[in-house]
């Protein structure tokens, strides 16, 4: 199984973006079809980077399986959806860099 998490803009764009209805629906695929199968979705370039839509919004996430997370990082609709997933690609290190710091504080790891 694998652990979903959230970006704090993801939240927020979100939150921003989506109807009830649509959060709602995100909240039960979260919880249930990216904890089992993480790479349900459409692949964006990189077989770990993908899309769901939700309604009329695209979700996106990025598979790890070195520790088994699912980090949601964008939503966007048709119209930006290629500005989107050029800034996703190309911010790749910073994510895997959010990615090392929550297993850092989770282990206990980071008080030296």
């Amino acid at each position: 199984m694998y652990t979903v998490l959230r970006t704090e803009p993801f939240d927020k764009l979100a939150a921003k973006m989506l109807s009830c209805e649509e959060l709602r629906v995100l909240e039960e695929f979260a919880r249930t079809r990216l904890v089992e199968n993480p790479f349900t979705g459409k692949p964006l370039g990189r077989d770990f980077v993908r899309e769901k839509k939700i309604g009329g919004k695209r979700v996106y996430f990025i598979v790890y399986d070195l520790p088994r997370i699912v980090l949601l990082v964008a939503v966007s609709d048709k119209k930006t959806q290629r500005t989107v997933i050029a800034g996703i690609l190309g911010a790749l290190e910073s994510y895997s860099l959010f990615i090392d710091e929550v297993i850092r504080r989770r282990d206990g790891r980071d008080h030296v």
